[in-house]
């Protein structure tokens, strides 16, 4: 359910010297049941492709879907880096720990039946989005997401992104980091916490969104 064809358009729009794939770039658990890889995901792994071997070093982070790539790590194929975990330096340099952030989540590590499932229920309600926004688009509606709402509009799902964004960042401190980048939970943010710096580059499922770093050092959420 990715949205291949956008995240081809923003990769065309910028050069850099760093790429950070940070995890489910993949998604293995889907592939596992029904094959589908259509032209459009060809298009964005050629493009990708394409940028390391104009010199940006690629860092591929895997995560819990992909993570049968895991076993690849630390490996270099092609212009391609697998790790579990990187270290990115900031122009300010500022050391900034880079996974996928799978390794936090309790329910995944656990109970991988009951986040199956969910990955299966999030899948659906993307289904439901497409029709939505469908007819939202009819009306000259904005885009409004079911799946989003339900997420942010549950107390115990908000405690659970709070909780996981602090236990990230005390395992960057105990690193010696000064900050985490990191995906998993579909939360594009930014926020500081008790000194530390939590970023999350969000996903190309709904939001398709990117974490950058600009010239000057400054770090923001590129929404396509």
């Amino acid at each position: 359910m990715c949205q291949a064809d956008q995240l081809l358009d923003f990769l065309k729009t910028f050069e850099c010297d760093n790429l950070y794939l940070v995890g489910d770039l993949i998604d293995g658990w889907a592939l596992s049941k029904t094959f589908f890889w259509p032209q459009s995901h060809n298009d964005v792994i050629q493009k990708i492709f394409r940028k390391g071997r104009k010199g940006t070093k690629i860092y591929y982070i895997a995560g819990n879907h992909d993570e049968f790539l895991r076993v690849f790590a630390p490996q270099m194929f092609g212009n391609i880096i697998i790790e579990d975990t990187a270290i990115h330096m900031t122009i300010d340099n500022k050391k900034m720990l880079v996974l996928h952030g799978d390794q936090f989540d309790a329910v995944v590590n656990k109970m991988k039946w009951l986040s199956h499932f969910g990955s299966w229920a999030y899948d659906v309600s993307i289904m439901f989005n497409t029709g939505i926004a469908k007819i939202r688009k009819l009306f000259n509606l904005p885009y409004w997401s079911l799946s989003a709402w339900a997420k942010y509009k549950v107390k115990r799902a908000v405690n659970f992104i709070s909780d996981y964004e602090e236990s990230l960042l005390n395992y960057a401190k105990t690193k010696g980091a000064s900050g985490i980048i990191c995906g998993h939970i579909h939360h594009a943010n930014i926020r500081d916490i008790n000194g530390l710096t939590y970023m999350n580059c969000g996903d190309w499922v709904e939001s398709c969104t990117a974490l950058i770093e600009d010239k000057d050092g400054n770090f923001f959420i590129k929404t396509n």
